[in-house]
Protein backbone atom coordinates (compact mmCIF):
# COMPACT_ATOMS: atom_id res chain seq x y z
CA UNK A 1 0.00 0.00 0.00
CA UNK A 2 2.83 2.43 0.76
CA UNK A 3 4.20 1.85 -2.73
CA UNK A 4 0.94 3.04 -4.26
CA UNK A 5 0.89 6.18 -2.15
CA UNK A 6 4.43 7.07 -3.17
CA UNK A 7 4.12 6.07 -6.82
CA UNK A 8 1.50 8.67 -7.73
CA UNK A 9 3.55 11.74 -6.70
CA UNK A 10 6.56 10.28 -8.52
CA UNK A 11 4.50 9.86 -11.68
CA UNK A 12 3.34 13.48 -11.42
CA UNK A 13 6.90 14.63 -10.71
CA UNK A 14 8.36 12.81 -13.72
CA UNK A 15 5.51 13.94 -15.94
CA UNK A 16 5.79 17.58 -14.90
CA UNK A 17 9.55 17.44 -15.51
CA UNK A 18 8.90 16.10 -19.02
CA UNK A 19 6.24 18.77 -19.64
CA UNK A 20 8.52 21.55 -18.40
CA UNK A 21 11.42 20.30 -20.52
CA UNK A 22 9.12 20.37 -23.56
CA UNK A 23 7.85 23.86 -22.73
CA UNK A 24 11.40 25.14 -22.32
CA UNK A 25 12.32 23.64 -25.69
CA UNK A 26 9.37 25.42 -27.34
CA UNK A 27 10.29 28.71 -25.64
CA UNK A 28 13.94 28.42 -26.67
CA UNK A 29 12.89 27.86 -30.27
CA UNK A 30 10.16 30.53 -30.51
CA UNK A 31 11.18 33.04 -27.85
CA UNK A 32 8.70 35.45 -26.23
CA UNK A 33 6.32 37.73 -28.13
CA UNK A 34 3.94 35.39 -29.98
CA UNK A 35 0.29 34.65 -29.38
CA UNK A 36 -0.71 31.95 -26.92
CA UNK A 37 -2.14 29.86 -29.77
CA UNK A 38 1.29 29.52 -31.41
CA UNK A 39 2.85 28.27 -28.18
CA UNK A 40 -0.07 25.89 -27.63
CA UNK A 41 0.28 24.30 -31.07
CA UNK A 42 4.05 23.88 -30.70
CA UNK A 43 3.80 22.58 -27.14
CA UNK A 44 1.22 19.98 -28.13
CA UNK A 45 3.53 18.75 -30.88
CA UNK A 46 6.56 18.72 -28.56
CA UNK A 47 4.76 16.81 -25.81
CA UNK A 48 3.42 14.26 -28.28
CA UNK A 49 6.96 13.76 -29.60
CA UNK A 50 7.97 13.06 -25.99
CA UNK A 51 5.33 10.33 -25.79
CA UNK A 52 2.65 12.17 -23.82
CA UNK A 53 -1.06 12.16 -24.64
CA UNK A 54 -2.38 15.72 -24.87
CA UNK A 55 -5.97 16.95 -24.98
CA UNK A 56 -6.68 20.53 -26.07
CA UNK A 57 -9.44 22.91 -24.98
CA UNK A 58 -10.89 20.46 -22.47
CA UNK A 59 -14.38 21.40 -21.30
CA UNK A 60 -14.54 22.25 -17.60
CA UNK A 61 -17.94 21.14 -16.30
CA UNK A 62 -19.72 23.20 -13.69
CA UNK A 63 -22.36 21.46 -11.59
CA UNK A 64 -24.59 23.47 -9.30
CA UNK A 65 -27.13 21.80 -7.02
CA UNK A 66 -27.33 18.71 -9.20
CA UNK A 67 -27.52 20.50 -12.56
CA UNK A 68 -24.68 20.69 -15.04
CA UNK A 69 -24.50 24.25 -16.32
CA UNK A 70 -23.85 25.03 -19.96
CA UNK A 71 -20.80 27.25 -19.47
CA UNK A 72 -17.95 27.39 -21.92
CA UNK A 73 -14.99 27.17 -19.55
CA UNK A 74 -12.05 25.30 -21.04
CA UNK A 75 -8.67 24.16 -19.81
CA UNK A 76 -5.95 24.87 -22.38
CA UNK A 77 -4.30 21.44 -22.20
CA UNK A 78 -4.65 18.26 -20.16
CA UNK A 79 -1.66 15.93 -20.32
CA UNK A 80 -2.10 12.17 -19.81
CA UNK A 81 -5.37 12.74 -17.94
CA UNK A 82 -3.24 13.89 -15.01
CA UNK A 83 -1.83 17.43 -15.36
CA UNK A 84 -3.72 20.58 -16.37
CA UNK A 85 -1.75 23.22 -18.27
CA UNK A 86 -2.85 26.83 -18.44
CA UNK A 87 -0.85 28.73 -21.04
CA UNK A 88 -0.37 32.48 -21.09
CA UNK A 89 1.53 35.01 -23.20
CA UNK A 90 1.21 38.06 -20.96
CA UNK A 91 3.53 40.67 -19.44
CA UNK A 92 3.10 39.30 -15.90
CA UNK A 93 1.19 36.47 -14.29
CA UNK A 94 -1.55 37.77 -12.03
CA UNK A 95 -3.35 36.17 -9.08
CA UNK A 96 -6.42 35.68 -11.32
CA UNK A 97 -4.38 33.35 -13.55
CA UNK A 98 -3.54 31.17 -10.55
CA UNK A 99 -7.17 31.26 -9.41
CA UNK A 100 -8.28 30.17 -12.89
CA UNK A 101 -5.95 27.16 -12.85
CA UNK A 102 -6.92 26.19 -9.29
CA UNK A 103 -10.59 26.36 -10.27
CA UNK A 104 -9.95 24.13 -13.29
CA UNK A 105 -8.09 21.64 -11.09
CA UNK A 106 -10.95 21.55 -8.60
CA UNK A 107 -13.73 21.25 -11.19
CA UNK A 108 -11.88 18.63 -13.25
CA UNK A 109 -10.78 16.78 -10.09
CA UNK A 110 -7.08 16.86 -10.96
CA UNK A 111 -4.28 17.31 -8.47
CA UNK A 112 -1.46 19.01 -10.41
CA UNK A 113 -1.47 22.04 -12.70
CA UNK A 114 1.15 24.13 -14.44
CA UNK A 115 0.75 27.79 -15.29
CA UNK A 116 3.17 28.69 -18.11
CA UNK A 117 3.78 32.26 -19.26
CA UNK A 118 5.59 32.11 -22.60
CA UNK A 119 6.04 35.88 -22.72
CA UNK A 120 8.73 35.75 -20.02
CA UNK A 121 12.31 36.44 -21.13
CA UNK A 122 13.25 33.08 -19.61
CA UNK A 123 10.44 30.56 -19.31
CA UNK A 124 11.60 29.45 -15.85
CA UNK A 125 10.55 32.94 -14.65
CA UNK A 126 7.03 32.30 -15.98
CA UNK A 127 6.32 28.88 -14.44
CA UNK A 128 4.02 28.21 -11.50
CA UNK A 129 3.19 24.70 -10.31
CA UNK A 130 -0.07 24.47 -8.38
CA UNK A 131 -1.39 21.52 -6.40
CA UNK A 132 -5.06 21.10 -5.58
Amino acid sequence: METTLRAKPLVHKEMTETILAGAIEVHRFLGPGLLESAYRACLVRELELRGLEVQQEVAVPICFKGIQLECSYRADLVVANAVVLELKAVDHLLPIHEAQLLTHLKLLDYRVGLLLNFNAAYLRQGIKKLVN
